[in-house]
């Protein structure tokens, strides 16, 4: 049989550059979606016979219909694996709601987005062999949000509202639709996030003030998070295994920390929680 085709999106760094190489090391065929040439050029240059690279913007809604047509012609997909996506912190007092709203459109609307024009190729894979798969890449964020990231934690509680409802509509099918929530994970995001709130706090110097306990808190997390999360390659395990698996769980966590929060989400008072999470204040 030829290899099984996945496309992951945000292929360039850190979850979505890890997961490429565990598939191709695990002998998929790699459709791998970037944003920029030089991306495309590193995933040729890394991976010249079993990944092929995709321009797309999740923001250009033609380039993401235009990375479907080529997945699409190139018959069934066995996977796809919705990643790419981007963190904006700042107080919600003052975020740009054009801010707001464009991490709300990376990190949910064009997930959906995604997957619709994926999907014609995601049926012909469960019509022929009885399985497909979307594996949605979402966060802790999604299960409890804390100060500074708003917009994101929004995003990602969405996300796993949607991923709900899909997996509800496309069960008849046998396309199975799994959520995979990382804790902290050393990937670039973090720092393209405070290069954002720096752009955000200058703006705005008298209300950040108020919120300067909680500024230097997420942007303390920040720092430690780029360096000591856990590798991308922890999530790119789960993730191949969630493809590879008979019958993998629908939602699960990646990390202790993240474990950790979970449960606390899970079995703690809504009253206890949201007092912890307003404690956040630099140390």
């Amino acid at each position: 049989m030829p290899p099984r085709a996945v496309v992951v999106t945000g292929a360039s760094t850190g979850i979505g550059r890890a997961t490429v190489l565990e598939l191709v090391g695990a002998g998929f065929q790699v459709f791998g979606t970037v944003r920029r040439e030089a991306d495309a050029e590193s995933l040729r240059q890394q991976f010249p016979e079993l990944v092929t690279p995709l321009i797309m913007d999740l923001l250009d809604e033609d380039s993401v219909r235009a990375a479907g047509e080529v997945v699409n012609a190139a018959g069934p997909l066995f996977g796809l694996v919705n990643n790419a996506g981007a963190a904006l912190p700042g107080p919600l007092e003052i975020i740009p709601i054009e801010v707001f709203r464009r991490q709300i459109e990376i990190n949910l609307t064009a997930q959906l987005l995604v997957t619709q024009v994926m999907l014609p190729a995601l049926h012909r894979s469960a019509d022929q062999v009885g399985d497909a798969r979307i594996i949605m890449i979402g966060s802790i964020s999604g299960r409890l949000s804390g100060p500074m990231l708003g917009g994101y934690g929004a995003a990602k509680h969405g996300l796993a509202g949607l991923s709900s409802s899909l997996r509800a509509e496309l069960a008849p099918f046998k396309i199975n639709v799994l959520l995979i929530e990382p804790g902290a994970i050393a990937t670039p995001i973090w720092d393209r996030g405070r290069a954002a709130a720096d752009q955000v706090q200058s703006q705005n110097p008298d209300i950040n003030a108020r919120y300067s306990d909680q500024i230097q808190a997420a942007a303390k997390m920040a720092n430690r998070l780029a360096g000591s999360g856990l590798d991308a390659s922890v999530a790119a395990t789960v993730i191949l295994e969630a493809l590879q698996d008979d019958n993998p769980p629908p939602r699960q966590v990646v990390g202790r920390e993240a474990k950790v929060i979970a449960a606390l989400a899970r079995l703690l008072p809504y009253r206890v929680l949201y007092s912890l999470t307003a404690r956040a204040r630099a140390r």
